[in-house]
């Protein structure tokens, strides 16, 4: 804990909203927060150690100084907080920083305004639309307005006066039909701002409203056999229709809203921000924030609404997300819709954060492999509720024929892949007969005494194949070696993937699709497929011995000395009689030739 002297300077913090700075000892500002009600939020770092994550002690231990500044309103606490971060980037602050300068779209403020694209905005009254996250989006946008409207391009200054005198002359523009000539008065300034007004409402979204007004003019043309009219704007039509079809289209009745989802885990969180106007989406951006000291996905959320409503100036009413927090502010409703075209709106931009999510996630772990790793076994941690991260899993699994020759096999894991010269079996010593509990008791029992004479490390996480029963003789083992509570137990049922706990009646049952699950399954299988190798190893070899030492002459020894010389009953029974006297007497020759020769059906080893 610090030795920060922090309940003088608590005393002297009101009950209000606003914002607090943490200084360390070279007057160094290090973190940058907000609060409803400062002293109560600053005193919560002063709590108890084991209350605090590791990273956020750090940060209490390096306090030396503590200033704040009291607002009117919590979001005013939320906008200040978000500009001195941006201006000072404390180390323990979340940096929401672009690596990029987004594109915006701009109507120029001048006589017969051109329309382009740029990265810099300057404040000369100028009409900016963007920015522009997706920089095809904004080119397909330009794209329809240049094929629908004849827009000049050059960068004459067309005054009044300077167009009355004539100093300008057309260019190739107007010759091709790109440009209607306002430099020579041939298209006047009311026409041009009509079409000016119209790429106004295409860039706020108001895509429809423009199409109907373009109907119109196509059939009142047509009424006054302006056919030439009428065919000039039906193009128009076709290109607007044709866009609008493209654009990601929602009900028309909902106008000017921001939508927001987050995907996080231990490291990353990824949010997505949607701006819809006018029934269409016409901003979207997702953003990836690395975490600082284990901010909750709220923090998290909260923060990156305000850099997404600065950056894109976004003057909606109405916030969708995805659920309750704690912001409030009475020019600004936060919904987190249940039903209806609010609540699809948010699913696509879940659909968009999380696929954004999965993409980068697959970057960094193509560059790190150990990254994937952390995160199964992270995942895997928590979703069997493990006190340690489980690097080393061993996975028991039984083998047995009908009762006969039963074996017992454990396969090991370490780092989530498999480590082979770790894997063992046991032939069965103390059971009779065919009794799997009994067996997975024996194994359990002389694996970890073994481990523990040898002064061994206990694997974080063991794996039972099979129900209560088998995982229920496996804990008793664990029991009598003293070491149910040093190392966590599961069981895995086949018929339905159940996980069974040690006292816990009700299974566990992990999504079908989860890492986790998976990882499991892959112990089962390698354990049952070295088990089941073992055994029929062992039952092959017993199987042959037996029908060998039917022969006369021929006993357990000598059909030891055959499978091993000849490796198998059918090259034995091929041998020629030299060969067969490089292990056997001339009797036992003659007594072997024989036993073949009246016995012509295939052996099991065949």
């Amino acid at each position: 804990m610090s030795t920060f002297e922090y309940k003088k300077v608590l005393a002297d913090i009101p009950h209000k909203p606003g914002v607090y700075q943490y200084w360390d000892a070279e007057d160094t500002l290090i973190y940058i927060g907000k609060a409803k009600d400062l002293r109560n939020r600053v005193g919560s770092y002063f709590i108890s150690d084991k209350q605090l994550n590791g990273k956020t002690r750090v940060l209490v231990s390096k306090i030396r100084k503590i200033t704040f500044t009291i607002v009117d309103t919590e979001i005013d606490a939320w906008l200040l907080e978000n500009s001195l971060i941006k201006k000072h980037q404390p180390r323990y602050n979340i940096m929401l920083k672009d690596d990029k300068t987004y594109p915006w779209i701009i109507i120029k403020k001048e006589p017969f305004p051109r329309v382009f694209w740029t990265r810099n905005m300057v404040k000369d009254g100028s009409t900016y639309f963007g920015p522009y996250a997706s920089v095809h989006m904004m080119h397909t946008i330009l794209d329809v307005i240049k094929e629908t409207y004849s827009l000049r391009t050059c960068s004459l200054p067309l005054t009044e006066k300077n167009i009355h005198d004539g100093k300008f002359k057309v260019c190739l523009e107007y010759q091709i039909g790109n440009c209607k000539g306002p430099c020579q008065a041939y298209q006047d300034a009311a026409d041009y701002d009509r079409n000016i007004e119209e790429i106004k409402d295409i860039l706020n979204g108001k895509i429809g409203s423009v199409i109907k007004e373009v109907k119109q003019i196509v059939k009142d043309a047509a009424a006054d056999l302006n056919f030439e009219l009428a065919h000039q704007y039906q193009k128009k039509l076709l290109v607007l229709e044709k866009y609008q079809s493209k654009s990601t289209v929602v009900s028309s009745s909902i106008t000017n809203i921001d939508v927001v989802s987050i995907a996080s885990d231990e490291r990353y969180a990824f949010v997505n921000y949607l701006k819809v106007m006018n029934g269409s989406i016409i901003q979207t951006q997702t953003i990836e924030i690395k975490k600082k000291l284990d901010e909750t996905d709220e923090e998290l959320l909260t923060l990156a609404i305000t850099e997404f409503r600065t950056k894109f100036n976004s003057t909606s009413k109405e916030i969708v997300i995805p659920f309750e927090i704690s912001l409030e502010d009475k020019n600004i409703k936060f919904t987190v819709p249940k039903l209806g075209e609010k609540k699809n709106l948010l699913e696509l931009s879940q659909k968009n954060v999380l696929f954004f999510k999965k993409e980068k996630l697959n970057q960094y772990e193509k560059l790190n492999p150990d990254l994937r790793t952390d995160r199964i076994l992270t995942q895997l941690q928590k979703d069997l509720g493990l006190s340690e991260l489980p690097k080393h899993i061993e996975c028991f699994d039984n083998s047995n024929f009908q009762g006969a020759y039963p074996v017992s096999a454990i396969v090991v894991f370490k780092d989530a892949k498999p480590s082979k010269k770790d894997y063992r079996h046991f032939n069965v010593k103390t059971v009779e007969g065919p009794n799997d509990f009994a067996t997975m008791e024996e194994a359990v029992y002389r694996r970890y005494k073994r481990m523990l004479e040898e002064e061994g490390t206990l694997p974080q996480l063991i794996i039972i194949d099979g129900g209560k029963g088998q995982l229920s003789s496996a804990v008793s083992s664990l029991k009598k070696l003293g070491i149910e509570h040093k190392v966590a137990i599961v069981g895995i049922a086949k018929r339905l993937e159940e996980l069974f706990f040690p006292n816990d009646p009700y299974p566990l049952y992990l999504d079908k699709k989860s890492e986790s699950l998976k990882l499991i399954q892959q112990l089962r299988d390698e354990a049952h497929r070295f088990g089941i190798t073992f055994h029929r190893k062992k039952r092959d070899q017993g199987t042959l011995k037996t029908e060998l030492e039917d022969i006369e002459g021929i006993g357990k020894t000598t059909a030891d000395k055959l499978l091993r010389h000849f490796k198998s009953v059918k090259k034995i029974r091929e041998a020629d009689p030299t060969e067969l006297q490089k292990v056997l007497n001339k009797a036992q020759v003659v007594a072997l030739t024989n036993y073949f020769k009246k016995d012509s059906k295939p052996t099991s080893a065949d």
